[in-house]
């Protein structure tokens, strides 16, 4: 059984952390780094974008994680220290300096970094916070270090659950951000996840990969995938459970217990997304494979024109045909039925690959709800797959018109 509980991050045994402003963001209100402290040093895995760019942070954290071993993430938000002559000098900066003020190897340091590409890193401030962050790492911290990762997003996304394994109570914390730069195969998109579960690495990443490409990856807010992200864990291995070296058995469970984390964040990013007022989900039933069915769930979940309609609440089934026809995938349009549905209701809008006349003020109803659900089934075999994303609002463009200023 699988309960939540408080503390997010600092929920498991031997986690602290912090969140501060030290300068890199302007605004003296919103916090801008992050530290995460294991008090052993801890499994460790990460999942990083799929962007040929990538961030000066994500080159340092896969040296420092060749291992499978960190104690400590350093994370600054505000800018991305992405496309700069010295970007991997600074963040292997940032990791020098924070194992110089904890007291443990640079190389068990997970660096992150988000915000904007292109600027020159200020280690100045950064310098600042590392030096005090440690001097306010606390049992009672996550939500400090939630509020420090985020840039656009509008919500604090965390979560803590317990589960029992191998007898043991076992803990699992995480804090995500991300809003807007989001796409499929990792986001603009940051997650940290801590657990007390004894585990081998290579359990542990196997673990993450399988959590991560159905859930993080299943998200999409405008189709952009960014450089920076990131989803990693750190495991101290307190519980006292026996370690976990093979699949099944508690094995099964870890991977359980990260699913819902998974799903939570997606939901959540996906929720928060720049300038959205809808969550949608796109629910598909009855394709051929579970890698088809996640690309055409994917194609019509990051439609613009989907998404649009959403916005403006219209039942539109052709934009999710449309979207669902050029995913690439090989299917029979004349076995689709889709529908809309939300706290308000379900109605039917497309039979047999064919628009249905429907009542347009149940649809209206239906679709003004904060949670739309786009189901979709298929004629094609027995797989399904869930994607995540939003609406598509003037707020978005807004936004996005002046987001270095």
């Amino acid at each position: 059984m699988i309960k939540k509980i408080d503390g997010g991050v600092c929920a498991p045994k031997g986690f602290k952390a912090a969140g501060m402003h030290c300068g890199v963001r302007k605004n003296h209100s919103k916090k801008d780094i992050a530290m995460i402290f294991c008090e052993v040093p801890g499994t460790a895995a990460a999942v990083y974008t799929q962007n040929k760019v990538y961030g000066a942070p994500i080159t340092v954290t896969r040296k420092n994680l060749s291992n499978g071993v960190a104690q400590a993430v350093i994370c600054n938000s505000g800018n991305a220290n992405t496309a700069n002559l010295d970007g991997v000098e600074k963040a292997q900066l940032m990791s020098d300096l924070t194992a110089k003020a904890l007291g443990i190897k640079s190389e068990d340091i997970i660096v992150a970094s988000t915000g904007v590409i292109g600027q020159s890193l200020d280690m100045e401030p950064i310098s600042y916070g590392i030096s005090e962050l440690p001097k306010l790492l606390s049992v009672n911290g996550g939500n400090d270090a939630a509020q420090a990762i985020m840039t656009t997003d509008t919500k604090v996304k965390e979560i803590s659950l317990e589960t029992e394994i191998g007898g043991k109570p076992v803990r699992f914390g995480a804090i995500s951000k991300g809003s807007g730069m989001i796409h499929p195969n990792m986001a603009t998109m940051l997650s940290f996840i801590t657990t007390d579960v004894n585990i081998s690495p290579e359990m542990l990443h196997k673990a993450l990969v399988t959590v991560v490409n159905d859930t993080y990856n299943m998200i999409s807010v405008d189709g952009d995938t960014s450089t920076n992200d990131m989803v990693s864990v750190i495991a101290s291995g307190l519980s006292g459970n026996e370690k976990i070296t093979s699949e099944g058995g508690d094995y099964d469970k870890v991977v359980e217990v990260l699913y819902e984390i998974g799903g939570f964040m997606a939901k959540m990013i996906a929720g928060d997304g720049e300038g959205a007022t809808k969550l949608l989900t796109c629910k598909l039933y009855g394709a051929a494979d579970i890698r088809s069915a996640k690309v055409i769930a994917k194609s019509v979940i990051a439609s613009s024109l989907v998404k649009a309609a959403m916005f403006g609440a219209d039942a539109n089934c052709g934009r999710v045909l449309c979207a669902m026809g050029y995913s690439g995938e090989d299917f029979d349009p004349s076995g689709v039925t889709v529908w809309f549905e939300s706290e308000a209701g379900s109605i039917k809008v497309c039979e047999q690959g064919c628009g249905l006349k429907f009542d347009e003020d149940i649809a209206k109803k239906v679709l003004l709800e904060k949670e739309i659900v786009i189901k979709i089934k298929m004629a094609e075999g027995d797989a399904e797959a869930t994607a995540w994303g939003c609406d598509l609002t003037y707020d978005y463009v807004k936004i996005n018109g002046d987001y270095r200023t």
